[in-house]
């Protein structure tokens, strides 16, 4: 079944969220991708990010959240939410979601700007594979430019692979059957 995506940013400028989208060849234009408006509502809110969601996606394209930051707060909660619903979600990937517990019924996956983040973040959920840059980036850039943050897709401790954000977002995609181009 094919999927939509929810992104929902954090706390900072669109033009960093374009940057995020743009560092994954993706048109925000797309029918199928929805931004959370964090101009107009509070990012870590989940009711309403979940009013959106409901609002926005077609029942029949489950989504897969993309949230950063404060974003993830919000987007865990309206997942959640959302699932005890009975409303099917694909996966949950979220970047920077430090001190945020991840867990719940569906995938997740993390990543992070730094590996201090990647690890005391596991502690609150590990979830399924998770990446970490190395080195260590800002954090606002793991979201304005996924595409140039290189570290390592850990698939379960002590094994792990040297890739980009960007490849490790798109190979999540591509496996929860969101069509990149």
């Amino acid at each position: 079944m094919a999927a939509s995506l929810v992104i929902c940013p954090g706390i900072h400028s669109p033009e960093l969220t374009t940057g995020f989208l743009q560092g994954l060849n993706l048109v925000p234009t797309r029918d199928d991708i929805f931004v959370f408006p964090t101009q107009d509502y509070p990012a870590y809110s989940g009711l309403d990010i979940l009013r959106f969601v409901e609002n926005s996606v077609p029942p029949t394209t489950p989504p897969i959240f993309i949230s950063f930051s404060a974003g993830v707060v919000g987007a865990i909660a309206a997942s959640q939410l959302s699932s005890l619903k009975s409303h099917p979600i694909k996966a949950f990937i979220a970047l920077d979601g430090w001190g945020v517990p991840l867990v719940g019924s569906v995938p997740i996956h993390r990543l992070s700007h730094d590996f201090f983040t990647h690890w005391s973040s596991a502690l609150l959920g590990r979830g399924e594979t998770s990446f970490y840059a190395d080195p260590a980036v800002e954090h606002l850039k793991l979201w304005h430019s996924p595409q140039e943050v290189w570290g390592w897709r850990e698939v379960r401790l002590g094994l792990r692979n040297r890739v980009s954000a960007a490849i490790f977002l798109k190979e999540l995609l591509q496996q929860y059957e969101f069509p990149c181009f």
